[in-house]
């Protein structure tokens, strides 16, 4: 595999997932019955360092929250998003400049003009498919 792609193949997502440290999480919600909160729980419960990205919030799930993927001082080896597909575009351009090992677009958010632009950089993607369940199923 070469870097820069779509990834479908359940090995080569289970061997990120394993593989994987640091994962920022955008768009999470401090509030614990959205799906954005249950996934970064369960994240954290299985080893992960979850660092929450949500502007206005100073703190979600005990972990300090940034307003914004380009505020991150530290290496992130995923980045799990939880946004409308229209507004995923800004946050792959921040992708950019941080180079995450994955972008990850979570169960229902598709963006093929985010997608390309990562893929050209390098960056795999990984399009409307919920890290949780995907890690419960590849991983356990």
């Amino acid at each position: 595999m070469k870097p820069g792609e779509i990834i479908n193949d359940d090995n080569i997502i289970r061997h990120i997932l394993i593989s994987a440290r640091t994962i920022a999480v955008v768009g999470l919600s401090p509030k614990p019955e959205r799906d954005s909160n249950k996934v970064a729980v369960y994240l954290k419960d299985h080893g992960y360092k979850v660092i929450p990205v949500r502007p206005a919030q100073k703190e979600i799930l005990e972990e300090k929250t940034y307003p914004s993927l380009d505020d991150i001082d530290e290496s992130i080896d995923i980045i799990n998003v939880f946004r409308n597909p229209a507004q995923v575009m800004p946050h792959a351009q921040e992708a950019l400049r941080i180079k995450p090992k994955l972008f990850w677009m979570q169960l229902g958010v598709e963006n093929p003009e985010a997608a390309e632009l990562l893929a050209k950089a390098g960056i795999d993607i990984v399009m409307n498919r919920c890290i949780m369940v995907e890690h419960d199923r590849l991983c356990r």
